[in-house]
């Protein structure tokens, strides 16, 4: 049995960290949504075993890869005989802010649950996945929605206006444990307007949620990698409507409306960054998995 899954990546709208916890982990509020960039998964059963490859070779084969843990963990807890063999076609930058791990392992959740028939619920694959990043319960749904605690507690939004949206990532990764690690809760000046964003989401009022990005991750990526403060000056002054570091960074975003414009941002960054994709704005629950 063959199965393809799709593994879109996903923007931070707006990024919180509200405190520390006894655990180490940090309580986040965060509006996320998904775009039009993707990985496919592709999934073949086999006798035994977990193998995977990659059409990318800046990614694991093993288990530091989310997607075969994701299948090692279905395995285990379901007591799953069979084997799988995993390719990864990879579109979304590795190491970028982008979710893009965090997305092939919910896709690879998703795929072994249709092609084991399992019968999990959304909200049952979402949990099995929070102990392979914080990421993955929200890129089980995808869509639009805040996430609360580590990421793991979901509401469900509208999906934002439509727009194009353009993604400039620098060579360089950067470490989400090590930006976390940096952050000084003392530190931080200025907070997203979770409501602000949420009723211009419902409205539909772009200009409003272009003014209402905000991420207090930027306040520590961007000292530490410059190229991610230049990008989004750049990208600001090459006419987005609306920019915004995604994640712990290090790809910076832009909304954008009009399509000449896009144009105009595009070619402007590819001066700059080799990496710079034109995608547009998903934000509806995928639905079904299967491609």
């Amino acid at each position: 049995m063959d199965i393809s899954v799709k593994a879109p990546a996903k923007i931070n709208l707006t990024l919180d960290v509200l405190h520390k916890r006894p655990d180490g982990y940090h309580d986040l509020e965060m509006v996320m949504t998904t775009v039009d960039l993707a990985d496919r998964i592709d999934l073949t059963e086999t006798s035994g075993g977990i193998r995977l490859e990659s059409t990318s070779g800046f990614v694991p084969f093993d288990d530091r890869n989310l997607a075969y843990r994701a299948a090692a963990l279905i395995k285990e807890r379901f007591g799953i005989q069979k084997g799988v063999h995993i390719l990864i076609h990879k579109h979304v930058p590795v190491a970028a802010g982008l979710a893009g791990g965090s997305s092939d392992a919910a896709a690879t959740l998703r795929g072994l649950n249709t092609m084991w028939d399992l019968g999990l619920s959304p909200e049952e694959l979402g949990d099995l996945g929070l102990a392979l990043g914080s990421d993955v319960p929200f890129c089980v749904r995808g869509g639009t929605a805040i996430a609360r605690g580590r990421g793991e507690k979901l509401t469900p939004l509208s999906p934002p206006p439509p727009c194009w949206v353009v993604l400039a990532k620098p060579p360089h990764g950067v470490s989400t444990a090590e930006v976390f690690q940096a952050l000084d809760m003392r530190k931080i000046a200025e907070r997203p307007n979770l409501e602000g964003m949420l009723k211009a989401i419902d409205q539909g009022d772009f200009p409003s949620v272009c003014s209402h990005l905000s991420n207090v991750l930027e306040g520590v990526t961007m000292p530490a990698y410059p190229k991610v403060r230049f990008l989004k000056e750049r990208m600001v002054s090459f006419g987005a409507d609306g920019v915004l570091m995604s994640g712990s960074g290090p790809t910076v975003f832009g909304l954008v409306k009009k399509e000449s414009v896009v144009r105009r941002v595009v070619n402007g960054l590819r001066g700059f960054c080799r990496q710079v994709y034109a995608v547009r704005m998903l934000g509806g629950l995928e639905g079904s998995p299967l491609e």
